[in-house]
């Protein structure tokens, strides 16, 4: 089993596939997905949508029934305005540095509803990872955005919020100390496993081979502050999901 069948398979992610689809819009008839990846969402919107279209950077390579695939950049969406009944992006615009730009064409190409799904209040100084090839820190997982109601809000004013859900729970946070004795040290318990390279040079991601005392002596410190913060930590959930309408349906 691969490691994203393995993340499919999780209670955490079944739950989250599950909410979404919960809050899916009816009598719909068409919908973008975008980020499509390996086409685990866009199979399942065939239940719900005649037409589905799955979007990603380069063309993905399943084939499902009902389903067109196509490359494309969510800052750049090469459609009509309100080409699409609805726009599904889930886990997708944490990993977008042209955020405002991807919300525009959102919008511009949804004419009815519009289904957002991302991390909620995310630290993403927590668990970042330290490229070996350029030296520079990286968020964990390529995670370039972190979300709270009033920015996602923000990003989609003038739409009216049709559905609002929250999924998981989790208490995953860091401080600037702890951060920063974490970057001396290399980042060595960063995200590491994660399939998306380094934000600034491209590069494949890999851990540490070796590290200093002094180096050492800083990781520790650092993850017994984060033991220690964490005690006082409120527990938040791990994704919001949002359903916003364009036309007030």
């Amino acid at each position: 089993m691969s490691d994203l069948e393995q993340y499919r398979a999780s209670e955490a992610e079944k739950a989250r596939t599950a909410d979404l689809l919960r809050v899916l819009p009816k009598g719909r008839r068409s919908v973008l997905d975008i980020g499509a990846r390996d086409g685990h969402f866009s199979r399942l919107l065939t239940e719900r949508f005649a037409e589905v279209t799955a979007l990603d950077l380069q063309r993905p390579r399943f084939e499902f029934p009902h389903v067109v695939t196509i490359a494309g950049d969510a800052t750049h969406l090469d459609f009509a305005d309100d080409s699409f009944d609805c726009v599904f992006c889930a886990e997708v615009l944490e990993h977008i540095p042209g955020l405002h730009s991807a919300c525009r064409e959102i919008v511009r190409v949804a004419k009815h509803e519009i289904i957002i799904g991302v991390p909620f209040r995310q630290d993403i100084r927590f668990g970042r990872t330290t490229c070996r090839s350029c030296g520079r820190t990286n968020p964990p997982w390529g995670h370039v955005n972190s979300f709270a109601e009033d920015r996602l809000s923000n990003l989609f004013s003038g739409l009216r919020v049709a559905s609002k859900s929250f999924v998981g729970v989790t208490k995953e946070a860091t401080n600037p100390l702890s951060t920063f004795l974490m970057d001396l040290a290399g980042n060595p318990w960063g995200s590491y496993n994660q399939k998306e390279p380094c934000i600034h040079c491209g590069a494949t991601l890999i851990p540490p081979e070796s590290r200093r005392l002094w180096q050492k002596v800083c990781s520790a410190s650092a993850a017994r502050i984060n033991r220690l913060q964490a005690l006082f930590t409120r527990p938040h959930a791990n994704w919001i999901h949002l359903v916003f309408s364009k036309r007030g349906d």
